[in-house]
């Protein structure tokens, strides 16, 4: 009996190697030619192949990911961009942001019964985007001080992650937001006038935060923390398994963040500016200083936000025609420029509110020659 028992045991331990080895065969076909996640790529490996899907909220079970030695992720890891660059520039987006977005909450707070209430509405959806992306930054300084070692639990990462995302997306769909009504205001001053702005300013914030709330629901359903083995840390989103369907899934989803989260709100914004900078030189007024004002926050949106988002698209390509990861680490860093807008949005708000040249206030435009009053 007892040399069944063992002859039994070494099947068993011989076919569990043997579809350990077929598995990573697997993945390393699929590198090239599955779907693939925006992150780091690791190969998923569990002490219990009993369950091969990720639970979904309280998973009983704490994941290995394996990568090589060559991979980028260790050189990001372990690098200066991820463990002294980003949290340092995360550290002084927070000192800047965190009060002057406190600050723009309580002062559009008490102008809410002003004529142009639609406009601070649309900034303090703005200001409140902008304070809840830079308080999900806290946890990850820890997380890259410690050399990218997450300590705070797979729950934690899950809604750092999400609301970190969400809010990057919310505050350039709100920017957009502005600068369609800027548009409107100015190329066609009529139609403006019979809209009911208040009420279209605070359907439009609730489609924003619609639209928050589907970004982040199926970053809070997967996994988002594992341990990766050769580096001695577990991951927060960095490193994500291929061969998961859960995960793989999630590629069309990330794809349409891009065009909606930041390829739309781009040009929307360009389009909005170039059109209002031309008629407003067309017109017999000295517009000059707003167009200044003007010109200089859309740059600010073009430096912030688009580097991020051709990197992203970039990332997306490499990963699916080659598998190479490499350009992750530098969307990484450049995500940290979207930080830095949300901690420059108050005092552009403050900027073109001030801009009283020509007896000019932010989207409350005085008369164009031969045009009607534009108010808001």
């Amino acid at each position: 009996m007892a040399d069944l028992v063992q002859g039994l045991f070494i099947c068993l331990m011989a076919v569990q190697s043997i579809q350990h080895d077929g598995h990573r065969t697997r993945t390393k076909t699929n590198i090239s030619t599955g779907v693939i996640p925006k992150t780091f790529k690791g190969r998923m490996y569990k002490p219990n192949h009993a369950s091969q899907s990720p639970t979904m909220l309280y998973p009983s079970t704490k994941p290995w990911l394996y990568v090589n030695q060559e991979d980028p992720v260790t050189a990001y890891t372990t690098g200066v961009i991820s463990t002294w660059v980003i949290p340092w520039s995360y550290i002084l987006a927070m000192l800047v942001g965190i009060p002057s977005n406190a600050y723009i909450l309580a002062f559009l707070r008490v102008r809410l019964r002003a004529k142009s209430m639609s406009t601070v509405v649309l900034y303090l959806n703005l200001a409140l985007s902008d304070l809840l992306l830079l308080l999900s930054l806290a946890l990850r300084v820890h997380y890259h001080f410690n050399e990218n070692n997450w300590i705070f639990g797979e729950i934690s990462c899950r809604l750092i992650t999400a609301l970190f995302y969400g809010n990057v997306y919310c505050s350039a769909q709100t920017i957009a937001c502005i600068s369609l009504k800027r548009y409107l205001a100015v190329v066609r001053p009529f139609l403006y006038r019979r809209m009911t702005k208040t009420t279209l300013a605070v359907g439009t914030c609730l489609v924003v935060w619609l639209l928050f709330a589907a970004a982040i629901v199926p970053e809070l359903l997967v996994r988002q923390s594992y341990e990766v083995t050769q580096l001695g840390v577990t991951t927060c989103h960095d490193v994500l398994p291929l061969e998961e369907k859960s995960h793989s899934l999630l590629v069309l989803y990330r794809l349409m963040l891009v065009c909606v989260g930041f390829i739309v709100p781009f040009l929307i914004c360009f389009y909005a500016h170039v059109v209002v900078v031309y008629h407003l030189g067309q017109s017999g007024c000295d517009w000059r200083p707003f167009i200044r004002v003007s010109t200089l926050v859309f740059i600010i949106f073009v430096v912030c936000f688009l580097p991020s988002g051709i990197l992203h698209i970039a990332h997306y390509i490499r990963l699916f025609s080659s598998g190479d990861d490499r350009l992750y680490g530098y969307y990484r860093l450049a995500v940290c420029l979207c930080c830095f807008h949300s901690c420059l949005d108050p005092f552009l708000c403050l900027l073109i509110s001030k801009t009283a040249v020509s007896e000019l206030q932010f989207i409350s435009l005085r008369e164009i020659p031969q045009r009607p009053a534009i108010r808001t």
